[in-house]
């Protein structure tokens, strides 16, 4: 039942997407808002669907980005796999993992996209990828992650309340 709270999180937040987000942009690259909320709400230590929320944008960021599924599918899951893996082993500070894994997080969405458009034929060089997409995309999420945490945090607390864990 408490998944359920992730269609109309994920719902809004392609409609902001698409209709807000993707008009702020720094050269050629945008912020990823979904991509955000996934990383945002996967650092969270109670959360236990992170995955569920991973494979649903990915479906969902397919058929809007017109993107492969595959490449949307497999940089969200992946991406939050990340999330996972950096709370539970590595990092004692959530802003720090959140950065961090921000940080990887867009790389990782970037050459899943990169490779996807070069499989089916794009002729854009790597070089240009990097410099006009990728490194504007990062700067744009790091700045845009913060309020998204701060969000998504109070969202994991009403979803998963305290109670809930003792």
């Amino acid at each position: 039942m408490k998944n359920l709270i992730a269609v109309p999180i994920l719902a809004i937040a392609f409609m902001l997407q698409t209709a807000v987000i993707s008009r702020i942009t720094l050269l050629s690259g945008t912020a990823d808002l979904v991509l955000l909320i996934l990383v945002a709400w996967a650092i969270q230590d109670q959360v236990k669907s992170s995955l569920h929320w991973a494979g649903m944008a990915g479906l969902i960021g397919a058929f809007v980005s017109g993107l492969p599924p595959y490449a949307m599918i497999g940089s969200y899951i992946v991406s939050v796999i990340l999330a996972r893996y950096v709370v539970r082993q590595t990092w004692q500070t959530p802003i720090l993992a959140l950065l961090s894994v921000t940080f990887f997080s867009t790389i990782i969405l970037n050459i899943f996209s990169y490779v996807s458009l070069v499989l089916n034929g794009s002729t854009i060089s790597a070089g240009d990828t990097v410099a006009f997409i990728t490194l504007p995309s990062l700067f744009l999420n790091l700045i845009f992650v913060i309020p998204v945490h701060s969000f998504i945090s109070d969202l994991a607390l009403w979803v998963y309340p305290l109670e809930d864990m003792v």
